[in-house]
């Protein structure tokens, strides 16, 4: 038996504040077994906890004897918060997990009740593993002509979207739909459609297919111009896994935030590629990527824009979109470190002033556009308390994260 690692993460559902002195209860799925009790922190967050988990090479090979991830079920409660309990968060051995939690306050008039039954959140099994519809097939470029004369796309150009409406089922189902940030969205459908152990390459060419097919849908406004009110569904017969509540798994959310900005496509076309696949074990799909391909590839050394054009052809690009939706200000193009200055250091220290007062664990720093010691200091508990690798730098991942977090607490998005 090997180990993967598990952080659980508490926020409010309203004003992303952390939730502090909550009890996190871990369990063996479907048991009653207690593995591990712990508290959060003054950020929401608990220790560490290290877990038994499969074999990582179970997870390295295609085979249906053993199931490459162990399941836990997690409860968090306190008595200033509604009580959630998630059933069947995933860890495999190697990765850390990281379990978000979201729930509401108890008011002084009483219970404020999470909607649509978030209190109970169950996960579905990766893609991998369980049984799924597979994808029907669809152009990937999509004919524009009668949508224009509809009215129906209106960018000029890609945009990454600050949130997607995710339909909880087939497009002509009744079913929930949930407003989820696309780096959020990306991570989800990632974990929960391939494993965290691959190489790293093969991550990153996975996510960036997930991204283009996102984008795809968004830019010619698929299911909008069909008369459906969201952007994308969960059905893996139209679309791709989304599980709400989900955990992620931080290698794939690290790869997420590296190549945010980016998706494929080819010359002379502006929209995305409507990039499909498969697994390539249980399903066959010529022309598109298949998931256990991409991860041979990896293995054999090739890199993440290598493995896509093996599968999509050798004339895809990989393109950034101009601009991110609800973020501030872009990305400078550069990280930014201690010994900087100028209006983009401004820009971080005035956003990690506004999460200080959230997160009061992030230490105080003076808004002078000057990337001192202090501002270092900040940036490295930001990134230690939102699962960023604390090396004080402002990278892509770390500049977008910011603005994602800045957004919430601040409620600009709700302006």
């Amino acid at each position: 038996m090997a180990f993967g690692t598990l952080i659980v993460q508490a926020r409010t559902e309203i004003g992303f504040n952390p939730v502090q002195g909550a009890t996190v209860t871990v369990r063996e799925s479907g048991s009653d077994r207690i593995i591990e009790q712990l508290q959060t922190n003054e950020s929401g967050n608990t220790e560490v906890a290290e877990l038994p988990a499969p074999d990582e090479a179970y997870s390295l090979e295609p085979q249906e004897e053993v199931k490459p991830y162990s399941t836990y079920d997690i409860t968090i409660e306190s008595p200033e918060i509604e009580t959630v309990r998630v059933m069947g968060t995933q860890v495999l051995a190697g990765q850390e997990a990281i379990q978000e939690i979201q729930t509401v306050l108890r008011s002084e008039e009483g219970f404020v009740s999470l909607p649509g039954g978030r209190s109970l959140i169950e996960i579905a099994p990766n893609t991998l593993w369980g049984d799924f519809p597979s994808k029907i097939p669809e152009e990937e470029v999509k004919p524009l002509t009668a949508l224009e004369q509809d009215g129906f796309v209106v960018l000029p150009n890609v945009v990454i979207p600050e949130f997607v409406i995710v339909h909880d089922g087939r497009p002509d189902q009744a079913a929930a739909s949930y407003w989820v940030p696309y780096a959020n969205y990306i991570k989800n459908v990632a974990s929960s459609e391939i494993y965290a152990t691959w190489p790293e390459a093969t991550i990153l060419a996975n996510v960036l297919a997930i991204m283009s097919f996102t984008l795809n849908r968004v830019y010619t406004e698929w299911y909008p111009s069909k008369g459906f009110p969201f952007t994308i569904t969960t059905s893996t017969a139209f679309d791709q896994k989304f599980v709400f509540g989900r955990n992620i798994f931080e290698s794939i959310s690290q790869a997420v935030d590296s190549v945010l900005t980016n998706y494929i496509t080819r010359p002379d076309i502006i929209q995305p590629l409507f990039t499909q696949y498969c697994d390539g074990q249980r399903v066959s799909c010529p022309g598109w990527m298949t998931q256990w391909g991409s991860k041979s590839l990896g293995d054999q050394g090739y890199d993440a824009l290598s493995i896509l054009r093996y599968f999509y052809g050798y004339d895809i690009t990989l393109d950034t979109a101009e601009r991110v939706e609800g973020v501030p200000a872009s990305y400078p193009g550069t990280p930014i470190r201690f010994g900087d200055s100028g209006p983009n250091v401004m820009v971080i220290q005035r956003q990690l002033k506004r999460i200080r007062q959230n997160y009061p664990a992030i230490p105080d720093l003076a808004v002078d556009g000057i990337f001192g010691r202090g501002t270092e200091a900040a940036v490295k508990k930001f990134q230690s308390i939102f699962s960023l690798t604390p090396d004080g730098v402002v990278g892509k991942g770390t500049w977008y994260r910011l603005s994602q977090i800045y957004t919430a607490v601040s409620g600009i998005a709700e302006l």
